[in-house]
């Protein structure tokens, strides 16, 4: 083994979708499926069809000898052809027949995608639900907001989440719908049927196909379906994936020693360095963030692979053998991990509300602009008293309250304990609570 998703990546599940041998064998139900049909319209004998099913499976077509056959062929799927044709006796002859090769990959392809999404939207629906439950738990927890790296004002961390969750979801909804693009076809060499019309089938062989592979035909195809529902479903993928280094991004600026609100559970055996014994390294969330790089990558070559020339060339050919198994393997790789982290996410509460507090109150200045100018004071005024207000807070390690006390133009407008309820931090958290509500409703059944 040499990279790294046939080892270390992605579960055994994923992987086996993308087996050399499993892609031989979903080719090998295709052939099947297609004489299959040829016989239930009564164009080859029901015997040979029962012969070459029989004999359509690794059992008795092997991988050896199909990648001997094509070290001499040098074509991947006549390889196939041939193999499959020595072992069914005299029913040989009817393999294949009105195919071309794209019609076997296409469709065998589509069986890998059909099976990999399910995997992914499994995956993402528990990922849904593990934020949803976060967003309830600490809906009321008031942290900072932090905007451009500085202390903006005060939400809860179960808004943060909330924001999280909505996103999931979306993603998830996307990759359910875009489930219609995942299409097989039996159009023959160039997509316009006039091998299945030389036996009278037209496309009705193409869904009778279909429907054994319980698969969906492509409306219209050349010799390959067209790769632009390939590009959408991967580029679906690309942004879910981004959406997940968001929140491993944010769990890892969180988890910085300075500022210690938030950390990835670790193991009572759990090493962080080989040398530094104290480390509690963000791991999953940083082998997210560097396998979404891989995944990004991924979609340019896709997007070039929709402009192929005339009815086809075969430029797409060599990079989806590599591209499809790297997004879903390393997909299904961050979503295992980021399910791992979320499910068993570290709060500290504590570090939430010393970090609330290091502004010294200046976090409050919009809220006392908005206040004063409610009451009849300029806009810009109020800004102005509040920026010079905060910057000597700052410059002096005083707390913005006392500043204020002490500036007689506020005074006209606020006293003490109006203005000490107006930098309470609980008290300006807007929609927070109310907003977090909402998403918990709106994706609470979605799964």
């Amino acid at each position: 083994m040499i990279h790294p998703i046939d080892y270390r990546y992605g579960s055994k599940e994923m992987r086996e979708i993308f087996d050399e041998e499993k892609r031989l064998e979903q080719q090998l139900k295709v052939e099947a499926a297609l004489v299959e049909a040829l016989a239930d319209f009564g164009k080859i004998p029901k015997s040979a069809a029962r012969e070459i099913k029989q004999k359509a499976n690794t059992n008795f077509v092997k991988l050896e000898r199909v990648k001997q056959i094509e070290e001499e062929t040098k074509h991947d799927v006549m390889a196939l052809v041939r193999a499959l044709t020595e072992v069914c006796g005299e029913a040989g002859k009817y393999v294949h027949l009105t195919a071309t090769s794209y019609d076997i990959v296409d469709t065998a392809q589509a069986i890998q995608i059909k099976e990999a999404v399910e995997i992914l939207l499994k995956k993402g629906e528990e990922l849904l639900k593990n934020c949803l439950n976060i967003s309830e738990k600490y809906k009321d927890l008031v942290m900072i907001g932090r905007t451009h790296g500085q202390h903006a004002i005060p939400i809860t961390l179960g808004f943060k989440f909330a924001n999280y969750t909505d996103k999931i979801g979306e993603n998830l909804r996307r990759l359910k719908e875009a489930k219609k693009y995942i299409c097989g076809k039996f159009s023959g060499a160039v997509g316009n049927y006039a091998a299945q019309q030389i036996y009278g089938l037209g496309d009705e062989i193409e869904r009778k196909i279909m429907e054994k592979l319980s698969l969906e035909a492509a409306d219209i195809s050349t010799q390959v379906v067209a790769r632009e529902n390939i590009a959408r479903i991967l580029c679906d993928l690309s942004i879910f994936a981004c959406t997940i280094e968001q929140i491993a991004k944010e769990i890892r600026n969180l988890q910085r020693t300075e500022i210690a609100e938030l950390s990835e559970p670790f193991g009572e055996k759990q090493v962080g360095s080989s040398t530094m014994a104290q480390k509690r390294n963000p791991i999953n969330t940083e082998n997210i963030c560097s396998n979404v790089r891989v995944i990004r990558s991924c979609v340019y070559p896709i997007l070039e692979n929709i402009a192929l020339e005339h009815e086809r060339d075969l430029t797409n050919s060599a990079n989806e053998r590599s591209i499809l198994p790297t997004i879903f393997i390393l997909m299904d790789e961050i979503l295992t991990r980021m399910n791992t982290v979320i499910k068993d996410l570290v709060v500290f509460p504590e570090n939430i509300k010393k970090n609330l507090e290091l502004t010294k109150g200046t976090i409050m200045a919009e809220a006392v602009i908005t206040e004063l100018t409610k009451r009849g004071m300029g806009r810009q005024d109020a800004h102005e008293i509040l920026r010079k207000g905060s910057i000597q807070a700052f410059s002096e390690n005083r707390n913005l309250k006392e500043i204020l006390l002490q500036n007689n133009e506020v005074l006209k407008y606020l006293n003490k304990n109006e203005l000490e309820e107006i930098i309470n931090y609980n008290n300006y958290i807007g929609l927070s609570v109310e907003k977090t509500d909402k998403i918990i409703q709106k994706w609470k059944n979605f799964a």
